[in-house]
């Protein structure tokens, strides 16, 4: 699966800091919930740039590494992402969620983060439904199912069921804390 992104940054050949300072500089100009591609030579930009995304807010989705160079994903965050400000009422903590997984639970997942998020890891069986688009697709899921909805950290699975719930779907839990902090088994396609 190729990842779509929407901006690619050359970095090859530079030594660190210089990756980092470029992906910052990339990241400034573009929106949130927009992927930059950063490619680079720089073996230490692995670590580099998890650990200035940890930092910063935005999101480390992953590398592919081709040859001598890695290709390094990288989501720019809304700052309303990394604080907590769930409002929706009916929880469910990720501890739960695949309790209910294992017991093989008739549940739906869907998953309402960015399909390049969704690409690099999600929960076996989750259904792809990024929030920007849900509510033309709010007719792809039954109302009489019990709904499951999960992001990165809970704020956009926060929005998403508030408006399943306004559309009559009375069954909706927002997995919190999201897949930023979920350790049950995951599908990933990295290409």
């Amino acid at each position: 699966m190729s990842i779509k992104v929407n901006k690619v940054l050359d970095a090859k050949g530079l030594a660190c800091p210089m990756p980092i300072v470029r992906t910052k500089k990339a990241l400034e100009v573009m929106t949130a919930g927009q992927v930059l591609e950063v490619q680079a030579t720089d073996k230490g930009s692995l670590a580099d740039i998890q650990s200035w995304a940890k930092t910063t807010g935005h999101q480390y989705l992953g590398t592919n590494n081709e040859g001598d160079v890695l290709y390094h994903f990288v989501r720019k965050s809304d700052p309303s992402e990394v604080k907590e400000a769930h409002s929706y009422s009916h929880v469910i903590t990720n501890e739960q969620l695949e309790q209910k997984l294992n017991e093989n639970a008739t549940i739906k997942i869907v998953d309402v983060r960015e399909p390049a998020e969704y690409a690099f890891s999600r929960i076996p069986g989750a259904i792809s439904i990024p929030l920007g688009e849900l509510e033309l697709r709010v007719d792809e899921l039954s109302r009489e199912d019990e709904i499951y909805v999960i992001c990165r950290t809970g704020n956009r699975s926060d929005m998403a069921a508030q408006l399943l719930n306004e559309k009559g779907f009375n069954n909706v839990k927002n997995v919190v804390s999201g897949m930023l902090e979920w350790k049950g088994s995951v599908d990933m396609d990295n290409k």
